[in-house]
């Protein structure tokens, strides 16, 4: 029960990556606070004030945050740069980069007062390696990484840690928004010849949102199969 008395918002929180981690936080204790554009506590995480009035419901249901896991985000459009749509890019940014500043920013008010807070942004391989056809998306999960690795040391004095976590594929909804031959490129770079699963990653993500974790911050943690090349 590593989560007994802490208070967790799981952006994403109804599918995928995002709904494991919160089903398994809530299983070892933890009060949950689902945050998601399509139910639980409904919020667009690319709108501020959205973001706020979240918050401001989470606070009054559960009592405060201790820990954020940011995992809500958007493939985009997977098509070269050369075509790549304007506002595909801008909302894909909005989404996974303006998104994270905007979560994380919002709860640092509360873990600063009480000097505790776990913070776990999911990031992407694609973050570290860069996809073809998906510019915006691994830029935007390149931004992931150095914002957290950013805030990770504004925030080490108040005892909290700031984490990212870069999956190689993992099956989940957002492969809906892929076309084939995109899911093929990425499972052919990983050497162990599978996708890896949700569980797998709420593993990782909930030992980087436990107590366990106190001394790494600022780190970028691979779950990519072999993927991952440093």
């Amino acid at each position: 029960m590593r989560f007994k008395n802490r208070r967790a918002i799981v952006t994403g929180g109804l599918s995928g990556i995002g709904e494991a981690v919160a089903k398994r936080i809530t299983a070892e204790g933890g009060a949950v606070a689902v945050w998601d554009i399509n139910g639980g506590i409904k919020v667009d995480i690319s709108d501020y004030a959205s973001v706020e009035a979240a918050l401001a419901e989470t606070v009054k249901q559960i009592g405060g945050v201790d820990i954020l896991v940011n995992s809500a985000g958007i493939t985009g459009p997977t098509v070269p740069v050369d075509g790549f749509p304007l506002d595909g890019w801008l909302k894909t940014m909005a989404v996974n980069l303006n998104g994270t500043f905007f979560t994380n920013r919002a709860v640092l008010p509360h873990m600063i007062q009480q000097n505790y807070g776990r913070i776990v942004n999911i990031a992407s391989i694609a973050g570290k390696e860069g996809n073809p056809n998906a510019s915006a998306y691994s830029a935007s999960k390149a931004g992931v990484i150095g914002f957290t690795k950013s805030l990770a040391k504004e925030t080490a004095k108040y005892n909290i840690t700031v984490n990212s976590v870069t999956p190689a594929a993992v099956r989940t909804p957002i492969f809906e928004q892929m076309p084939q031959t995109h899911i093929d490129f990425m499972l052919s770079k990983i050497p162990k010849g599978r996708f890896g699963t949700v569980d797998e990653n709420a593993s990782l993500i909930c030992w980087l949102a436990s107590e366990e974790c106190s001394f790494s911050t600022g780190a970028v943690f691979d779950i990519s199969g072999g993927r991952a090349t440093y």
